[in-house]
């Protein structure tokens, strides 16, 4: 009997999954992103992004004009597969479980806000560890600096917008700030980055940054 494989499946540079965060201007942002990507784009994308807690669907019904990749409302449990766009509903927060599968949940708001970049970010750090990509977009607040930081605690990759293409500079110079970004990009960059490292082989780092 075939059982379901528990984690996406590790490109060729060995990263299984993007988490990527967004507040004011973080859509245009991702709109970028996702929109530079081709179709067979295989690690997923979970994203958060602020809304106003009576969105009814339409963050993911405009992202899904900007890109080639099916884009999911994901229900609670809902197993996250390959080359798909998971975005967290309205006034739920969107976690990554270690079985596979997408939790969501009503807990109280983090940095003033539900969903939380925080809470996805450090859920995606304990289920993959140094296999997920982060990135933090245009905001303003500092939702998402603390999770990036433990993404990159755990040996994942982590992007930041450069601030100086961000309509609202905050979160993503806060998790510059706080030394949590690897790499610091436009979101036109960070889309080609993206289609880079899915396609080429991963090289280890030291401890000190180096190549091994």
């Amino acid at each position: 009997m075939k059982t379901r494989e528990t984690r996406p499946p590790a490109s060729a540079s060995g990263y299984r999954a993007v988490a990527v965060g967004g507040s004011a201007g973080g859509f245009e942002a991702l709109e970028a992103i996702v929109g530079a990507l081709p179709m067979d784009f295989k690690p997923p994308i979970l994203a958060v992004q602020h809304l106003h807690p009576s969105d009814n669907g339409s963050f993911a019904r405009h992202l899904a004009r900007s890109t080639r990749l099916p884009v999911i409302e994901p229900c609670d449990k809902e197993w996250i597969d390959p080359g798909r766009i998971y975005v967290a509903p309205a006034n739920y927060h969107m976690l990554v479980e270690r079985s596979g599968a997408i939790a969501l949940s009503v807990d109280g708001k983090v940095n003033w806000s539900r969903p939380s970049i925080d809470v996805l970010f450090k859920s995606a750090a304990r289920a993959w560890g140094g296999s997920v990509i982060a990135i933090i977009l245009s905001g303003a607040s500092r939702d998402g600096a603390e999770g990036m930081r433990a993404v990159k605690g755990a040996g994942g990759l982590t992007m930041a917008q450069d601030p100086a293409s961000a309509q609202v500079p905050f979160m993503p110079r806060a998790a510059i700030e706080l030394g949590a970004a690897d790499e610091v990009l436009c979101p036109e960059a960070i889309g080609r980055r993206l289609i880079e490292l899915a396609g080429e082989p991963r090289q280890l780092k030291d401890n000190r940054g180096g190549n091994i």
